[in-house]
């Protein structure tokens, strides 16, 4: 029987080929740096800020949001086909390959300062969407899919997203002890370093724990925050040793702008929202009210349709191409280009979201995951 809150629409048509538009993000983008090569011109490199903050919302705008969904009768054929997994496969090599041309052209051409900060933008931008690769490969049971989730965190040095996510922000989502979930009044600069430190903190204690539970020592290599970790020694290590020492600084740069794009939808994902608590002072299951959904219908294409995130949340091993529209879910005003964009501008945000996150809750500023350092403001603002 289909969920009454997922509802079907008989007009639903796989979008199938309309998904080679994510692996087409890295060679776009590395498209861009050998332009910049080819020609001398250093604004060939913007075409990967351009895309993500002005043309993305734009086409999202125009072309609007599709709240189809897939009936149930047609999953089991989706999730079989190789295709799909194909396409997520695909963003890897391709996102190396970027890295690589971008750390080159760090090194081996001349840049000003402006062409330099341009093509630290698009390679950690490539890096940065990679983590939302990892992201979808992580998930999967498949072996394949596990390592190729590490190796695709390896440009970012983000490798303990792997553990951290899935045993830690999945567990604890929209509850005040994830570092990953967003308080209402809590600015992304404020939420940025809690997140990052604590998911680090996190997927260590939860290695150590499953380690130990096996008589095994932390720092043995089953630890998968260390194999992470490992292959992005090795990657720096050999463009290092290929391009020398000032490759480091650059891979140092996009990676901290790749992970800063991790946490900024971090941030958009979760913001405000909160699971309550049972009669057993247990956190209720995790349901698609608890993140913010977005059904906006090009960035859906691009990003894996992660923006149909509360149905990843409430059913993590469904895969993208079969996530669906709830209408219990809160919707987000626009796509994540758009969101992100409005995430790095405070006053903006509050704006925009702070009011979105009362109506979720009917007013009542006690369902909400509150900033501590806020809630004078935000109880004088809302009652």
């Amino acid at each position: 029987m289909s969920n009454p809150t997922a509802p079907l629409h008989p007009t639903w048509q796989d979008k199938r080929w309309w998904w080679l538009l994510s692996p087409a993000i890295p060679l776009a983008f590395t498209s861009s740096l050998l332009a910049f090569v080819w020609t001398g011109q250093w604004w060939c490199m913007l075409l990967a800020p351009v895309i993500i903050h002005v043309l993305l919302p734009v086409l999202d705008r125009v072309l609007g949001e599709d709240f189809r969904n897939p009936p149930e009768s047609a999953v089991a054929q989706l999730d079989a086909d190789v295709f799909y997994r194909a396409l997520v496969w695909a963003y890897v090599p391709l996102q190396m390959l970027g890295t690589v041309v971008g750390a080159w052209i760090a090194t081996a051409q001349p840049l000003t300062w402006w062409g330099y900060a341009a093509l630290v933008f698009t390679v950690g931008a490539i890096n940065g969407i990679g983590i939302g690769t990892a992201h979808e490969l992580g998930h999967k049971k498949e072996t394949l899919d596990r390592w190729l989730s590490k190796i695709a965190l390896a440009p970012s040095a983000y490798g303990h997203f792997f553990v951290e996510h899935n045993r830690g922000h999945h567990k604890r989502v929209a509850t005040p002890e994830d570092p990953a979930s967003a308080r209402m009044g809590e600015s992304f600069w404020a939420f940025l370093p809690r997140s990052v430190w604590g998911s680090l903190q996190s997927a260590w204690a939860l290695e150590q724990e499953r380690l130990n539970k096996q008589g095994v020592n932390v720092w043995h290599f089953q630890n998968h925050n260390l194999q992470a970790w490992g292959m992005t020694l090795v990657l720096f290590g050999v463009l290092v040793a290929w391009l020398g020492w000032m490759a480091l600084p650059f891979l140092l740069l996009q990676a901290v702008y790749a992970a800063s794009m991790l946490e900024v939808v971090n941030y958009v994902e979760h913001y405000g929202l909160l699971r309550q608590k049972d009669t057993s002072g247990r956190y209720v299951r995790c349901e698609p009210e608890h993140s913010w959904n977005s059904n906006h219908l090009v960035g859906n294409l691009l990003l894996y349709q992660l923006q149909r995130h509360s149905d990843h949340h409430a059913h993590p091993s469904r895969r993208y191409q079969a996530l669906r529209h709830f209408e219990s879910a809160p919707q987000l005003p626009a796509g994540y280009a758009t969101m992100i964009t409005v995430a790095y501008l405070p006053p903006l945000w509050f704006v925009w979201m702070d009011r979105r996150v009362m109506a979720h809750y009917r007013g009542d500023l006690r369902l909400v995951n509150v900033q501590a350092s806020a809630r004078r403001r935000l109880t004088q603002r809302w009652g």
